[in-house]
């Protein structure tokens, strides 16, 4: 059972979630034409050289910050995706505890399934995956698309795999570390080890009934360029 702290997480996040549809008439993303469109200008506009991405979510708020020169490939598709309004509602699918917190399976199929195969080339590995790292997961080269990683720990055995950071957390990593673990690998698997074809092709509405106690993303905006 959940201790009271947790509830108390739920009750603020049904709060926020309010205050969003009065103030902006939805807390869900926006699913409009760049979302399904990965040819539209909007995805072509390059990263700043720093920025910080604030994420509001139900344990708290966290913010990336984020190096371009890191990796300029993924940074310039994060800025976008964030932009784009990509991450909004999405929920932390796959959240192994003492390794690492995943997402960037949107809670739409059609976005999902729009931006299944919208790869990226690889960035050399710079810096080193160690605790608050984020960056991409991918199955083979150059078959990174929109799902992040943030290290639980010290990950640097992930470098000689490829795996470049493209930024880290800069404020709120307890907010992190209290993302819901208890699915561990079965509510998402990783893209090297499950599948996520039920995801993909029902979003949250399959993740919502048959894990329910996942967190989730309630927007994502960048706040310092």
């Amino acid at each position: 059972m959940h201790t009271i702290p947790r509830l108390r997480s739920r009750l603020n996040t049904l709060l926020i979630a309010g205050a969003l549809v009065t103030g902006c008439g939805t807390g869900a993303a926006d699913t409009g034409p760049p979302l399904l469109d990965p040819s539209h200008p909007t995805w072509s506009e390059q990263a700043p050289a720093t920025f910080e991405v604030r994420f509001e979510t139900s344990e708290g708020v966290f913010v990336v910050g984020v190096h371009r020169e890191w990796a300029p490939i993924g940074a310039d598709r994060f800025y976008n995706l964030v932009q784009n309004r990509f991450f909004d509602d999405a929920r932390f699918h796959r959240v192994v505890e003492g390794f690492i917190v995943q997402f960037g399976l949107p809670g739409d199929p059609s976005v999902a399934e729009t931006w299944l195969d919208q790869t990226m080339s690889d960035d050399p590995v710079r810096e080193s995956n160690t605790a608050g790292r984020i960056a991409y997961a991918f199955t083979e080269p150059n078959t990174r698309a929109t799902q992040v990683y943030i290290s639980m720990t010290d990950n640097s055995r992930l470098d000689v795999q490829g795996f470049a950071p493209f930024g880290e957390i800069v404020d709120g990593m307890d907010v992190v570390s209290r993302i819901y673990s208890g699915y561990g690998e079965d509510s998402g698997g990783g893209v090297r080890r499950g599948d996520q074809s039920r995801i993909v092709a029902e979003g949250n509405a399959y993740l919502d009934r048959t894990f329910p106690e996942l967190d989730r993303i309630l927007t994502a905006r960048v706040v310092r360029r």
